[in-house]
This record gives structure tokens, C-alpha cells and sequence, in this order.
């Protein structure tokens, strides 16, 4: 709705917020990537449809960086476009790969397909990745935030009641 220098108002489902913005303030937005930059300490996102089998397809994968971990963390289902026939489903979590120790946050598996196996609040999601997908990184940008952009904001709640954030994810804008 609004932004200054040390200040955002964010219009969310609740009403309007008011976000201190503390310095230095650091936008982040989304950059083509690929699946190699997917790490044993990654937070991704993965929008997919569900399959007539049950199964989960893999549309868009965004990897995040660690600081902005737990930023829509969850599944949640994602409006198609109109007329669509099914609905999408964003769902964040942890992945890892393969390696000699232990894996707690799943793995990005290749075999007869690719799979990637996301670990996430409430369990794990298996969800075919195929060769076309769409693979984005979050990384910091050097835009401005501007009324009407599209954000996603990481708040931290002070000491006296009030909400400040030095981490904006742009979803769209100016990008």
C-alpha cells in the first residue's frame, strides 16, 4: 500500500499492516536457476498438480536462500487460471542430496525420472520434476519497493507489540 524509508504498509487478508522496515532493508527477487543449486541446507518452494494417479507434477521450483527460511512455509493451494480444470499447490520445505550422512530434510533423487522429495511442516511430498520445469533462485535485487508490488514480508515482533523486517520478497513488480 504505501513504503518509506523506514516504514511498509502491507495489505494482507487480516487488513493493512504496519511493517518498521529496520536498515539495512535488503530486497530479494527470483533469477533463473537449475536444480544444481539445490543444496543439503536449500528451502525451496515447489508449485505442482496433482496427477489423475495421485501423484504430484512439478510445475515451478524456487530455491530461497537460508535467510529467508520458514517464508511461506507450508502447502498451500494456489488459484488456477480461470476455466482451469485443477487447482496448483505451492509447497515449501527442505531438501537435500545424497551424501554419507544422514538425511533429515529428504532428497533430490534422478533415476528412471527425477524426483524431488520435500520435507516440510507437517511430513513429505514426493513430486515428479520433469526435464522442462521451471527453476527459479531467490537472490538480493537491487529494486526499490513501490506501491502496488507484490511482497512477501519476513516480520520479526518487537518488544512493544510492533512489527519490523529487514528481508522483502518481491513477487512482482518492477523486477
Amino acid at each position: 500500500q504505501a513504503v518509506t524509508s523506514d516504514s511498509l504498509e502491507v495489505m494482507s487478508p487480516s487488513g493493512v499492516v504496519h511493517v518498521k522496515i529496520k536498515q539495512p532493508l535488503t530486497v530479494y527477487g527470483r533469477v533463473p536457476s537449475d536444480l544444481s543449486h539445490v543444496t543439503s541446507t536449500s528451502f525451496v518452494g515447489v508449485t505442482s498438480i496433482k496427477q489423475p494417479d495421485g501423484t504430484e507434477l512439478a510445475k515451478q521450483i524456487n530455491i530461497f536462500p537460508a535467510e529467508l527460511r520458514g517464508i511461506g512455509e507450508g502447502s498451500n493451494m494456489i488459484e488456477g487460471a480461470p476455466g482451469a480444470a485443477s487447482q496448483s499447490r505451492m509447497t515449501n520445505g527442505s531438501v537435500s542430496r545424497p551424501t554419507s550422512s544422514r538425511m533429515t530434510n529428504g532428497t533430490v533423487q534422478k533415476g528412471g525420472g527425477t524426483t524431488l522429495v520435500v520435507r516440510y511442516q507437517n511430513g513429505t511430498q514426493t513430486i515428479s520434476v520433469p526435464t522442462n520445469v521451471v527453476v527459479t533462485e531467490t537472490v538480493p535485487i537491487k529494486e526499490k519497493l513501490a506501491p502496488g508490488d507484490t511482497v512477501n514480508v519476513a516480520t520479526e515482533k518487537q518488544s512493544d507489540g510492533t512489527l519490523a523486517t529487514s528481508k522483502v520478497y518481491l513477487i512482482t513488480g518492477k523486477q
